[in-house]
C-alpha cells in the first residue's frame, strides 16, 4: 500500500544548474549551494584553465540523471566592467588582463613577460646626443 502511494507521488523537480558560492578554490572545488558540495571538478573550454576563487560565483550543473554529477562550468560575471563594449572579450585575474576589443586593438596591463623575462630587459634603453634616456 505505502509503495503504490509512493509511484503516485510526483517526483521533486532539481533544476540542472544552480548558481552557488565557491567555498574552497581551486580544481576541485568546494561550493554552497543549498548545502556545501566539495570536490566538484571545474570544467572549462579546451586550451583554457581556470581555478575558481573563494567567494567567487560560479554556474554549477548538475551532470547525470539524478543531477548526481555536478561539476563548476564557468564564473558569474556580475562585475564586468562597463568599459567593456559588445564584442570585446576580457581575460583577467588579479592585477594582470587582457582586453582585445571587437575594433582590433590589444590591451595588455600588468608585468609583462617574454619567454619568462621581463620585456624590459630584452631591450636596450634608447639614448639621445646629450646621453639621457628617451621615453
Amino acid at each position: 500500500m505505502w509503495l503504490s502511494r509512493q509511484s503516485r507521488q510526483p517526483s521533486r523537480w532539481n533544476s540542472p544548474a544552480e548558481l552557488g558560492t565557491v567555498t574552497l578554490g581551486g580544481n576541485p572545488a568546494g561550493v554552497y549551494l543549498s548545502g556545501e558540495r566539495r570536490n566538484l571538478p571545474v570544467i572549462a573550454p579546451g586550451g583554457y584553465y581556470w581555478r575558481p576563487a573563494a567567494g567567487q560565483q560560479v554556474l554549477v550543473l548538475k551532470a547525470g540523471t539524478d543531477g548526481e554529477l555536478p561539476c563548476v562550468a564557468g564564473v558569474h560575471t556580475s562585475n564586468c566592467p562597463e568599459t567593456l563594449q559588445a564584442g570585446d572579450l576580457l581575460l583577467t585575474t588579479g592585477k594582470a588582463s587582457v582586453r582585445i576589443g571587437a575594433d582590433g586593438s590589444l590591451d595588455l596591463r600588468g608585468k609583462l613577460l617574454l619567454n619568462g623575462t621581463p620585456i624590459e630587459d630584452l631591450f636596450e634603453q634608447k639614448t639621445n646626443q646629450t646621453g639621457t634616456e628617451v621615453p
